[in-house]
């Protein structure tokens, strides 16, 4: 019998391509794939460790596995992933119920790895180290490198997880911005770039594999490109992706404010099958906070750069996430963001209350906000949040929309990402004359809160 893993998958859709990247090396290797922890030989739990939230769920994962591993199966419970890159031995040392912690540079063998720790040998997990410093930092010589990095910047197999028709796409892995809230830099490493040629084959493999919706991901997809020499070279991908036999729609995620040029937005709007989707992550709006976070914009140049692309495409959809509670933030910092984003219109807001994170620059930043204090604002915000965006969702009443659908009558316009932004529902849809991953034109006809509810037309792709 074949040994059997299970993989858990924690955190953003950059996870996600790295585990599908894991479970392809393991079935290449013989390993057999299974859904349930409980029916497994071992567990990998692919964690994530961007903030204190996401680490305990990591750590509260690790931990269900090993209570099954101590009614006899699973054999093996093993962390990967963020948590267990940015952390390593400090992570083994801390969790001794489990019982392996694998980097990044262990992907390439992770079934010799696997192999090994199920043998019963002993592994030393990796002292912590910036990533940042691994990568020699010309272009040429990063594509020279042996450095391991994580996701598919090294043509490994990929093995879909699920069979549903919206699949992400990694375009780069690591950030080269230096964010004073932020650790990822650190773990991920410097913003390195896929190579158009390796992303479009994926495309195509992955609309054979029945995707119809591809969703780019990176730590910043509007970098893409600047390590290969071409500042351009995302608006130059896009019009070959959206053309994949099979592909439908292609939507960009992770757009930093700074970097989005207007040939981009231009892009974005005018190229067939690519959603009119922006998902800008603002941050904040303040000013003077934002030049504390080792951010740029303002209300006024954030309100700019929303004219552009309501002007390109005045539907589009515009996502974004917030941090309050920022070291130093003020009340009028407050009250400015509140201005922001009463006057920007937005579909879908994330609220973030702000918290240490280990190796930041804000970590070691003077006039913290209280904790109390931090989630009183972080209310005050959702709730103003949830009436702006609920008054958005009721302004597409009357709409035409394009709905991509994943479940019966359910699915997404262009305007809603996956998972974070609502659905719409077509509840007289003859489910008869279409299939899933379908593209349907319907009305709209209401909302509940940023989901929406629309009648189907007769034409579907």
């Amino acid at each position: 019998m074949p040994t059997r893993v299970a993989l858990v998958t924690l955190g953003c859709a950059r996870n996600e391509v790295d585990s599908e990247e894991l479970a392809g090396r393991l079935e290449a290797g013989g390993f057999e794939l299974v859904a349930e922890a409980a029916d497994a030989d071992a567990v990998l739990v692919n964690t994530c460790g961007f903030v204190e939230a996401a680490k305990k769920d990591s750590i509260d994962t690790l931990l269900a596995a090993a209570d099954l591993k101590a009614q006899g199966r699973p054999q093996a419970v093993v962390a990967v992933g963020c948590l267990a890159e940015r952390y390593g031995s400090e992570l083994a040392e801390s969790l001794p119920e489990a019982d392996a912690v694998l980097g990044f540079d262990d992907y390439a063998d992770i079934g010799a790895r696997l192999t090994a720790v199920l043998a019963g040998e002993s592994r030393v997990a990796h002292t912590p180290r910036d990533r940042r410093t691994l990568l020699p930092l010309t272009p040429v010589a990063r594509s020279e490198s042996t450095v391991a990095l994580p996701g598919h910047l090294q043509g490994a197999w990929r093995k879909r997880l699920d069979d549903g028709p919206v699949a992400p796409l990694k375009l780069a892995s690591g950030c080269d911005r230096r964010c004073a809230f932020c650790a990822i830099p650190s773990f991920r490493g410097s913003f390195v770039s896929r190579r158009p040629d390796e992303i479009l084959a994926e495309a195509r493999w992955l609309a054979e594999q029945g995707v119809r919706e591809l969703v780019l991901v990176s730590e910043n997809s509007t970098s893409y490109g600047k390590d290969l020499g071409d500042l351009r070279a995302l608006e130059s991908l896009l019009p070959g992706l959206a053309a994949v036999d099979g592909i439908t729609r292609v939507r960009v995620s992770y757009l930093q404010p700074a970097e989005t040029r207007p040939s981009l937005i231009d892009a974005i709007a005018a190229t067939p099958g690519v959603a009119d989707y922006f998902d800008l992550s603002f941050q904040h709006a303040s000013e003077p906070l934002l030049r504390r976070m080792r951010r740029f914009g303002s209300v006024a140049s954030f309100l700019e750069l929303l004219e552009r692309v309501r002007a390109a495409a005045p539907d589009a959809g515009v996502r974004s996430n917030v941090i309050v509670g920022f070291p130093g933030e003020t009340e009028r910092d407050l009250e400015q963001l509140e201005e922001f984003l009463t006057s920007a219109r937005l579909d879908a807001v994330g609220v973030f209350g702000y918290s240490d994170e280990d190796g930041t620059e804000a970590a070691t930043l003077p006039d913290k906000v209280d904790p109390v204090e931090v989630a009183e604002r972080v209310e005050r915000i959702s709730s103003l949040v949830e009436e702006l965006t609920a008054q958005r969702a009721e302004d597409r009443i009357g709409q035409v929309i394009e709905v991509l659908l994943e479940d019966g009558s359910e699915g997404r316009a262009a305007h809603q990402g996956p998972e974070v932004d609502g659905s719409t529902t077509l509840p007289d849809l003859d489910l008869s004359l279409v299939r899933r991953g379908d593209i349907v034109l319907a009305s709209v006809t209401g909302s509940e809160g940023v989901d929406l509810v629309a009648v189907a037309g007769l034409a579907s792709r």
